[in-house]
C-alpha cells in the first residue's frame, strides 16, 4: 500500500525556481519508492535552521498538514543531521527522510547483483552510522546498581560496533569483487575491441538504446534509478567492427558524494571505455541542466578528453527548434544523433556515428607478413580491423585500420 507524503524544500533567496525543480524530481524519486506526494512545502531561508531544518511557524504549519490529513511521510530535500531528524519526528510524529536516504531506499530496491546489494547496504551503513540517536532508556547507559549492572555499554554503542564490524565486512568483499573487475577489464583492453560507456541523467533511456542495439534484455521502466547494476553487451556493426557497450547508473542532481564512492568501482567503467555516450532525455524542460550534472559527475571521476557522441533521445516530442538548439549547444563539445529509441528513429545515423568513433584515432596502413611470421599474423587479428587481405610471393599482405599502439607493435611489418 502506498504512503502518502509531503515533500519540504529550502531555498535562498532567488532560487525559488530551482528548488521547486529540484522538488518535482523529488515526487518522482518518492514515486519510484512507493509514496504518493501529498502537498510540497516550500520556505525561503538562506540558513537552514540548525534544529529543524525550517522555522518554528513552518514546522507547525507541517505538523498540521501531516495530522490533519493522515500522513506518515515527511521527506526533505537537503540532507538532514540526526538532530534534525529527531526533533522533527518528536514533533510530527511522522517518519522523516532526506533526499539521500530516499535514493538509497530506492537503490535497495533496484539492486540485483551481488556487487550491487553490497554496494547498497555499505552505502546504506555509512549514512546511517553516524544518524544512529538514543531514544529513551532502552538506549541509555547500563546502570551499576543490583539489576543492572552490565558491560557497560549502551545499545547504542553496541550498536555502533555492529555497525563498524559489519562496514569493514562489507568492504573487504567489495575489494575481493573488484579484483574480479580489475581482471575482466585487463581482458577487455588486452583484446582491443572498441569499449564505449553510456552515461546520462536516470530515465533518459540508456537501458532502452542498451536493449535497441543488443537486445540485452534489461529492465527499462519509466522511472528513476530503474537500472542500477551495470550490463555490458557486445554489438557488431554492419561493417563487421565489434565493439563493447556499457550500460551504468543513471545521474542525478544532488547525487551525494558518498553514493559516488560507494559506487565508484561501477562508475569508473567511464574511466575506462574508449569513448563515452551520453545519452539526453530531449524531451524534458531540464534537459540542459542534466547535462550540466552529468558533466560534473563525470568530472569528479576524472573522466575528461574523452570523445562523446551525444544521443538527444526522444527527439519525436521535440520540435524543430528545440532539436536546433539543441545542436548549437552542443556545438563543439562532441558528436550529436537525434533518434527516439521507442519510435526506432534515427538508427542509421547512431550506427554510422559508433562506426567512426570506433575508428577514432585509427589510421589505415598496409602491413606485409612473410610467410615464416604466421604467429605473428594471427596475433595482429586481434589488434586490427581488417579492410581487405592478399596473399603475394612475399608473403600475407593487408590492408587494416589500426591505432597507434598496432601500429607501433607490428611496425617491424609496415609495408
Amino acid at each position: 500500500m502506498e504512503k502518502k507524503a509531503v515533500l519540504v524544500g529550502i531555498f535562498p533567496q532567488g532560487k525559488e525556481e530551482e528548488c521547486l525543480k529540484s522538488l518535482n524530481e523529488l515526487e518522482r524519486l518518492a514515486d519510484t519508492a512507493g509514496a504518493i506526494t501529498f502537498a510540497k512545502l516550500t520556505q525561503m531561508k538562506n540558513i537552514p535552521d540548525a534544529a529543524t531544518c525550517i522555522g518554528k511557524g513552518k514546522l507547525e504549519e507541517l505538523r498540521e498538514l501531516c495530522q490533519n490529513n493522515d500522513i506518515s511521510n515527511i521527506i526533505f530535500d537537503c540532507e538532514l543531521s540526526p538532530a534534525q531528524i529527531k526533533n522533527i519526528e518528536n514533533e510530527t510524529e511522522c517518519d522523516v527522510v532526506d533526499r539521500s536516504m530516499l535514493i538509497l531506499d530506492i537503490f535497495a530496491l533496484h539492486a540485483v547483483s551481488a556487487e550491487g546489494k553490497i554496494q547498497v547496504e555499505l552505502a546504506q551503513l555509512k549514512y546511517t552510522a553516524p544518524r544512529l540517536i538514543g531514544k529513551g532508556k532502552d538506549m541509555s547507559r547500563l546502570g551499576g546498581g543490583i539489576g543492572t549492572r552490565g558491560p557497560g555499554e549502551s545499545k547504542l554503542e553496541i550498536d555502533r560496533r555492529r555497525l563498524a564490524s559489519r562496514i569493514s565486512f562489507l568492504q573487504n568483499e567489495l575489494l575481493e569483487l573488484e579484483k574480479n573487475r580489475q581482471i575482466m577489464r585487463a581482458q577487455r583492453e588486452r583484446s582491443t575491441i572498441p569499449k564505449a560507456c553510456i552515461v546520462g541523467y536516470t530515465n533518459a533511456g540508456k537501458s532502452s538504446l542498451l536493449n535497441m542495439l543488443t537486445d540485452a534484455g534489461i529492465l527499462a521502466q519509466d522511472k528513476l534509478f530503474a537500472t542500477l547494476d551495470p550490463t555490458t553487451r557486445k554489438f557488431e556493426l554492419p561493417s563487421g567492427i565489434s565493439m563493447l557497450l556499457t550500460d551504468t547508473v543513471g545521474f542525478i542532481r544532488k547525487l551525494p558524494h558518498h553514493l559516488i564512492h560507494a559506487f565508484k568501482s561501477t562508475l569508473e567503467e567511464a574511466v575506462y571505455c574508449d569513448f563515452l555516450i551520453n545519452v539526453v532525455d530531449a524531451s524534458d524542460e531540464e534537459c540542459y541542466d542534466h547535462m550540466k550534472t552529468t558533466d560534473e559527475i563525470l568530472n569528479s571521476l576524472g573522466v575528461t578528453n574523452k570523445p562523446i557522441l551525444y544521443i538527444f533521445n526522444k527527439s519525436d516530442l521535440c520540435s524543430n527548434e528545440r532539436i536546433y538548439d539543441l545542436r548549437f549547444f552542443n556545438a563543439g563539445r562532441g558528436r550529436v544523433v537525434n533518434i527516439s529509441v521507442k519510435e526506432k528513429t534515427g538508427y542509421d545515423e547512431l550506427v554510422s556515428q559508433l562506426e567512426s568513433l570506433c575508428r577514432y584515432g585509427k589510421t589505415r596502413e598496409h602491413f606485409l607478413f612473410p610467410y615464416t611470421k604466421q604467429s605473428e599474423l594471427n596475433q595482429f587479428y586481434q589488434y586490427a580491423e581488417i579492410i581487405n587481405s592478399d596473399y603475394t610471393d612475399n608473403g600475407t599482405r593487408i590492408y587494416a585500420w589500426v591505432d597507434e599502439k598496432a601500429k607501433n607493435k607490428f611496425s617491424m611489418f609496415l609495408d
